[in-house]
């Protein structure tokens, strides 16, 4: 290769990005953003985690209790109804579970979190959230990108976008998947009109969490071969037709996933981890699901140690399919709960306890509610109306709750938030201003928050 060759594919070509990514390196000195933007200002929170709750759990059986539901249940619901899912709507339907106050704060949580009510402290539980959607499938896509449609970047994809890792051997996004994909599928974690590299990874909760992350080839040569002429020949393309996102993000994933062959296995080497503190999270746990869940839990705080910037974590699957409890609401939920309490009590404990959960905002939250009137007899319908999601850490005021529900918790009737103020709170957070969050595709400037939504600033530390 001549002097000039070099320089034009260093100018133009797949140079250029290895060039780019060797300036923006720590290491080498460079102040280039991790990802395509710089934060606008301090951020509160390097992190975020989301504990995904398939399926909406209902906010009057978990952290909105309602004396008023409890003292009429069985009777005629007494406020106008909506339409539901299913329009098999049945009497006023009272929890099951007592709620008790807990900690310094003296927040009322159900009995079926004993775990995560230890924490109450560091939590700001949010009662007032709506969503547009009564139907999984577009309320997915609305609480994960902002959109009730398919083919928009997800909330992880855009942080991914803003932020970028500070983990160069392992992705920006990463949902790790407990057995459950939500209904949408993976477009839910997927990077719409963002660059492929963008896009949520798809990680297992097991040994081995990604396909082929041990290398086929007999020796490391042999794959370096093999990687040398993909390099070549992808490098040729982009040089004939310039820069095309499909051929520049399937470099970079080549090169992500070579280095990534290293750092997962790393990752997964859980039994470094004490056994106390495996046992906290759950390990050994008689249900199944609860250690699935656990294990899920474990890896995202790693992760978390190791730069990664956005994890979500979906829920296992467990007898009743998910928090969408149409019927047999009471063992329903209380597997659900069973899966997913002590592991989440130990990852809040965890993450303290290493000084990480300052720097780290968890959030939890599913798509919608569920209605105070009982589905049949013994369910509940989907509600968008009002419901609960929580926040921990990251610059979120512990031990508050925002916003109310009317008398029976349906409907928003104090600092009601749409789903857009959830995420432009969650950038603001992050240290990027969501009005400026955005990419040019089809015309327009488009972000995540769309033309809607506002930082939650009450809630901020």
């Amino acid at each position: 290769m001549t002097r000039r060759e070099m320089l034009a594919r260093c100018a133009n070509g797949f140079g250029a990005v290895a060039l780019s990514a060797l300036l923006g390196d720590k290491a080498f000195g460079g102040t280039a953003k991790g990802g395509a933007l710089a934060p606008h200002f301090k951020a509160r929170a390097k992190n975020v985690i989301f504990l995904y709750m398939d399926g909406g759990p209902s906010q009057v059986d978990t952290f909105d209790p309602k004396p008023r539901l409890q003292a009429e249940s069985g009777q005629p619901f007494k406020m106008k109804m909506e339409p539901t899912q299913f329009n098999d709507n049945g009497n006023t339907l009272g929890s099951p579970w007592e709620f008790k106050q807990h900690g310094r704060s003296g927040i009322p949580v159900s009995s079926l979190f004993p775990h995560v009510s230890q924490h109450v402290d560091d939590l700001c539980v949010i009662r007032s959230l709506t969503s547009e959607f009564s139907e999984h499938t577009n309320a997915n896509y609305f609480l994960h990108t902002g959109l009730g449609l398919a083919g928009r970047p997800s909330m992880g994809a855009w942080v991914n976008y803003g932020l970028g890792t500070e983990n160069q051997n392992l992705p920006g996004f990463v949902v790790l998947n407990g057995g459950l994909i939500p209904p949408g599928g993976l477009e839910n974690f997927g990077n719409g009109f963002l660059p492929a590299t963008y896009q949520g990874s798809i990680f297992r909760a097991a040994d081995k969490p990604v396909a082929n992350i041990v290398p086929t080839e007999a020796t490391p040569k042999l794959q370096q071969n093999k990687l040398a002429l993909l390099r070549q020949l992808d490098g040729q393309v982009v040089e004939h037709m310039g820069k095309l996102d499909p051929i520049e993000s399937a470099i970079s994933n080549y090169e992500l996933a070579f280095r990534m062959q290293a750092a997962v296995p790393e990752l997964m080497e859980l039994n470094r981890e004490s056994e106390t503190l495996k046992k906290l999270y759950g390990f050994d746990h008689p249900f199944e699901q609860t250690r699935i869940f656990a294990r899920q839990c474990l890896v995202a705080r790693r992760l978390i140690e190791r730069g990664v910037r956005f994890i979500e974590l979906t829920c296992p699957k467990v007898a009743g399919d998910r928090w969408d409890q149409h019927s047999n609401l009471k063992d329903g939920h209380e597997n659900n709960c069973r899966a997913v309490d002590q592991p989440i009590g130990a990852l809040l404990h965890d993450l303290k306890a290493r000084g990480l959960l300052s720097e780290t905002l968890v959030i939890w939250a599913g798509e919608f509610g569920r209605t105070p009137f009982a589905q049949g007899t013994n369910g509940r319908d989907h509600n968008p109306f009002g419901f609960t999601i929580w926040m921990a850490g990251g610059g979120v005021k512990g031990g508050m709750t925002y916003g109310a529900t009317d008398e029976y918790g349906y409907k928003a009737v104090e600092n009601k938030l749409e789903m857009y103020d959830m995420h432009a709170t969650m950038l603001h957070l992050l240290g990027l201003d969501h009005t400026r969050v955005t990419y040019r595709f089809g015309g327009r400037d488009m972000r995540l928050t769309d033309v809607h939504g506002h930082v939650v600033k009450e809630i901020l530390a």
